[in-house]
């Protein structure tokens, strides 16, 4: 395969993608979040308190929010297969077919490094954490959680690790462009989230961007996002269900809430656990480093 090779054609004009990006990060998002906006219009109207939430439960919240996600992640398939002339399979990797297993591996391989990591550092620093564990509200949290999760991080990863990725590599030829001008886009575009503002710009802005890096970095070396599909899911899948905190983008009934947040802290533990994530996968997948010099 020949993930982003797959856009040297002539379907590249650069308007295409203002669109694609345009309907992608506020058209779709705006259409899938009407449900939401009908309950707090209806609630309000009924009289369920001045914003229309009060009553809702962070699970009915949570569905409401991430399906709109749902809608954007469909919408966009379809509008680059419309303008593009390519399929879901081949943005993913550049084929016709996408690599389940590699998507599984990669959740699978950071569930365990998140389990291990928040393990220990529970056991090290038990106050930082309060047990909230409610079965009647958490088991329809997992429900909630696997099924929309997914198409709210395989969202990000078709449009940045995938579609702009490729767009750029057709325009400069260049491997290293396509992973860090999405990345810096993929941090920046959670620049007004919460903990943003709760812990500030310079604090929290490099895990993600950091983020953004590792993702692209993989999915650039393995020819294909399904890793990095994975990677993102298994990541937001954890905090959702087993660490959530009042700063958190999604509020949930997760198992543990997070009392005292410590970015700097996080953000070094990401990079020990992607470190040695990344450092399995290169044994597991035989990664050669020395693309990222080359042209395409």
């Amino acid at each position: 395969m020949k993930f982003l090779e797959r856009s040297f054609d002539q379907m590249n004009q650069w308007w295409k993608y203002v669109i694609v990006c345009a309907c992608s990060l506020l058209l779709w998002p705006a259409i899938g979040s009407i449900p939401l906006a009908l309950t707090v219009f209806l609630r309000s109207y009924m009289g369920g308190g001045a914003d229309g939430m009060d009553g809702l439960s962070k699970n009915q919240i949570l569905t409401l929010v991430l399906f709109s996600t749902v809608v954007t992640l469909v919408l966009t398939v379809w509008i680059v297969k419309v303008l593009h002339r390519r399929s879901f399979a081949e943005v993913v990797n550049g084929g016709q077919k996408v690599r389940i297993g590699r998507c599984l591996t990669g959740a699978g391989v950071w569930l365990a490094a998140m389990s291990v990591v928040y393990a220990a550092d529970y056991v090290v620093n038990t106050a930082d954490y309060v047990l909230q564990f409610d079965p009647s509200r958490f088991i329809p949290l997992v429900f909630i959680t696997l099924v929309f999760i997914p198409f709210q991080t395989t969202s990000e990863e078709y449009l940045f690790r995938g579609y702009l990725a490729q767009g750029l590599a057709a325009w400069t030829g260049r491997r290293w462009v396509a992973l860090v001008v999405p990345s810096l886009i993929f941090g920046l575009m959670h620049a007004f989230n919460p903990e943003v503002s709760e812990f500030g710009f310079w604090a929290t802005m490099p895990q993600y961007i950091y983020f953004g890096l590792f993702f692209g970095l993989v999915s650039i070396l393995d020819d294909g996002i399904e890793l990095s599909m994975g990677l993102h899911a298994a990541n937001n899948i954890f905090l959702s269900l087993f660490a959530t905190s009042k700063s958190s983008v999604l509020q949930t009934d997760a198992v543990l809430e997070v009392v005292n947040i410590n970015p700097a802290r996080d953000t070094a533990l990401l990079i020990i656990m992607s470190l040695v994530v990344g450092a399995f996968f290169a044994l597991r997948y035989k990664w050669n480093f020395s693309l990222l010099l080359k042209r395409l």
